[in-house]
C-alpha cells in the first residue's frame, strides 16, 4: 500500500493500524517513495520468558516500581571515595 506524506499525516491512526495487522505502508513525498512502515517483529525475549514460568513471579506487563526498602550502605560511598581521591 502507498500513502502520501500528508495522507499519513491526516490519518496516521488509520494507517499505524494496518501496519501493526501486518500491511506495509510505503510512504511518498510527491509520487516518489520515501519511507516504508513495517511491523515491528516479535521481539524474542527468552529471559522474561523463563523467569514468568516460576509461579512466584509475577508481572502486570507494566513499568516496575521499584523497591520499596533502601539498601543500606556500608563502609564510604563512592563519593566519598572519589572525594578522597580528588583530596
Amino acid at each position: 500500500m502507498q500513502v502520501s506524506v500528508r495522507e499519513l499525516k491526516n490519518n496516521l491512526s488509520k494507517y499505524l493500524k494496518l501496519v501493526g495487522q501486518g500491511e506495509p505502508v510505503v510512504v511518498t513525498s510527491h509520487r516518489t517513495p520515501v519511507a516504508r512502515l513495517l511491523p515491528v517483529p516479535e521481539i524474542e525475549n527468552g529471559g522474561l520468558r523463563q523467569l514468568l514460568r516460576f509461579d512466584w513471579i509475577h508481572w502486570n506487563g507494566k513499568k516496575p516500581r521499584g523497591g520499596t526498602v533502601c539498601p543500606e550502605i556500608r563502609g564510604k560511598t563512592l563519593a566519598e571515595s572519589v572525594l578522597e581521591e580528588r583530596g
